[in-house]
C-alpha cells in the first residue's frame, strides 16, 4: 500500500482554470489537467525565480518532490500547447490554500 501523500501548500489560484484554443469547442479537444501543485512549483521556480530548495520550504515539500512536481508539470503544460489540447488546473484533496499575503 503506498503512503499518503504530504498535504502541499499552494498560494489561492484566482484566474482561469481552463485554458483552450481559440474558437474549437471543449467538447471536440482533449483535455490535460495540471494539478494545483505542479502548477505552484512552477510559478514559484519559473516565475518567482525560486530555486527548488526554497520553494519545496514555502511548499512544505522536499526539494525532490519540487523537482518531480516541475518536471511533469512542464511535460503536461508543453503537451497541452504543442497539440492544441485544453488544459485544466484542478485543486487537489492534498492542497493546502494560502492567500498570497499569508506567504
Amino acid at each position: 500500500m503506498p503512503r499518503r501523500r504530504k498535504r502541499r501548500i499552494c498560494r489561492r489560484f484566482e484566474g482561469e482554470t481552463v485554458f483552450k484554443p481559440r474558437s474549437v469547442p471543449m467538447r471536440e479537444l482533449d483535455a490535460v489537467v495540471l494539478r494545483l501543485d505542479e502548477f505552484e512549483a512552477m510559478r514559484l521556480c519559473d516565475l518567482d525565480g525560486h530555486d527548488q530548495e526554497a520553494a519545496g520550504q514555502r511548499m512544505g515539500v522536499s526539494r525532490g518532490t519540487v523537482q518531480r512536481l516541475l518536471q511533469s508539470g512542464r511535460v503536461k503544460l508543453l503537451r497541452a500547447l504543442v497539440d492544441s489540447s485544453a488544459l485544466i488546473i484542478e485543486k487537489g484533496e492534498d492542497h493546502e490554500i494560502v492567500h498570497a499575503d499569508d506567504q
